[in-house]
C-alpha cells in the first residue's frame, strides 16, 4: 500500500467514525445500540468504490480511482457523508443507490433483528445494508440479499467480499422472494413497492417481521401465518427508488390544482394521497385528512388477509380504509 493510499485509508477511518457521532447525536439507534457497531466496522467507502454528485451540468462521477489525491478525498468524504449516493444510472434515470446511512440505522432497529434471525433483504444496491445485517448477525450464511439486476448483484457480491462478508447474493425478482432460503425470520425492502407480496408472507415464519417502503412511508407488518400480516406505518418519510420486475409499478402524478396552497406544501397530506390513490379523490383526501387532525403517518397501517389488502387510519376495522392492489 501506497503513502496515498494509506492516507485515504485513514480519511476513511477518520470520516467513518465522524459519521457513527453523527447518527449518534441523531438517536438513530437509541433503542439498539448494538447496530452503531456494526456502522463503525463495516466500511461504506468499499461498497461505493465511484458514484454521482448532481450539479448543475448534470451528474459529476466521483471514483476511487481517481489519479488526483484530492479528488479521491472528496470522494472518501462524500462516502460517509450521512447522504443518500446515486450509483447506477441509466439515460439519465437513477436505478439504484446508496440509502441515507441514518435512515438505514432507523429502518434495520425497526426491524428488530434478533440473534440467528434468517433475514431476506430485497433491493441488494451496493451490499453496505447485507454487510451491515451480516455483521450484527456474525453469520453470513443468514442473511439473503436479491435484485433482478445481474450486474446490481454482481458488483455488490464484489464489495461484499472485497470487505470480508458474503452472504447469499441471489439475482431475481425481489416480489417474489428467494424460496429457495426459506423461511425468513425478518424481510426488509429497500425500494419501494405499491403492495405487499404475497410471496414474502408465504415465506415468512410465524412471527416474522416485514419492513417496506410503501407510498413514501415504511411499513413495519407483523406476519401471522401464510395469509396474515398486519402493522403500522413508522412515523419518518422515506423515498426509494421503485422496484423492478413484476411487482413493481410506475409512479402516477396527481393534480392538486384547486387544492389550498397548504395542502400542496404538507407533505403528510400528500402521504394520505398516495395512500387512498385510486380511491379517494385529491379533494376528498383533503377534506379527510383536514377532518381527522392532519394525521401523520404513525396514524396509519396495512392490514393483509388472504386476497385483499387494505390502508387504514387509526383502526383496521375503523371508517377509513382504502384497498391497495
Amino acid at each position: 500500500m501506497g503513502a496515498h493510499d494509506t492516507e485515504i485509508e485513514v480519511l476513511a477511518d477518520a470520516a467513518r467514525a465522524a459519521l457513527v457521532r453523527e447518527i449518534d447525536a441523531d438517536g438513530a439507534w437509541d433503542a439498539d445500540p448494538v447496530w452503531r457497531e456494526a456502522f463503525a466496522a463495516v466500511p461504506r467507502h468499499l461498497f461505493v468504490p465511484y458514484y454521482y454528485v448532481a450539479g448543475p451540468r448534470g451528474y459529476e462521477r466521483r471514483w476511487g480511482e481517481n489519479p488526483d489525491l484530492e479528488a479521491r478525498e472528496r470522494w472518501v468524504r462524500g462516502a460517509y457523508a450521512d447522504e443518500p449516493l446515486a450509483t447506477r444510472l441509466r439515460d439519465g434515470r437513477l436505478l439504484s443507490s446508496s440509502s441515507q446511512p441514518s435512515l438505514m440505522a432507523r429502518m434495520l432497529v425497526a426491524l428488530r433483528v434478533r440473534d440467528g434471525d434468517r433475514v431476506l433483504e430485497v433491493g441488494a444496491g451496493t451490499g453496505y445494508n447485507a454487510a451491515l445485517l451480516a455483521h450484527r448477525l456474525g453469520a453470513d450464511d443468514l442473511v439473503t440479499t436479491i435484485d433482478l439486476e445481474p450486474e446490481i448483484t454482481e458488483s455488490a457480491r464484489q464489495h461484499l467480499a472485497a470487505a470480508g462478508f458474503r452472504p447469499v447474493v441471489v439475482t431475481g425478482d425481489g416480489a417474489r422472494g428467494a424460496p429457495e432460503r426459506a423461511p425468513f425470520d425478518r424481510i426488509i425492502a429497500t425500494c419501494e413497492l405499491p403492495t405487499v407480496p404475497r410471496a414474502w408472507l408465504a415465506q415468512c415464519r410465524p412471527g416474522a417481521r416485514v419492513l417496506t417502503p410503501l407510498a413514501t412511508g415504511l411499513l413495519a407488518l407483523s406476519v401471522r401465518d401464510a395469509e396474515h400480516a398486519e402493522g403500522r406505518f413508522l412515523p419518518r418519510a422515506a423515498f426509494f427508488v421503485p422496484l423492478r420486475g413484476e411487482g413493481g409499478a410506475e409512479p402516477e402524478s396527481v393534480c392538486l390544482a384547486g387544492l389550498p396552497g397548504r395542502a400542496r406544501e404538507q407533505e403528510p397530506f400528500r402521504f394520505l394521497l398516495a395512500l387512498a390513490r385510486g380511491t379517494l379523490d385529491p379533494r376528498e383526501a383533503y377534506a379527510l385528512w383536514e377532518r381527522e387532525g392532519e394525521p401523520g403517518r404513525g396514524r396509519y397501517g396495512v392490514t393483509v388477509a388472504g386476497e385483499h389488502t387494505w390502508a387504514w387510519l387509526d383502526d383496521p376495522e375503523g371508517p377509513y380504509a382504502w384497498p391497495l392492489p
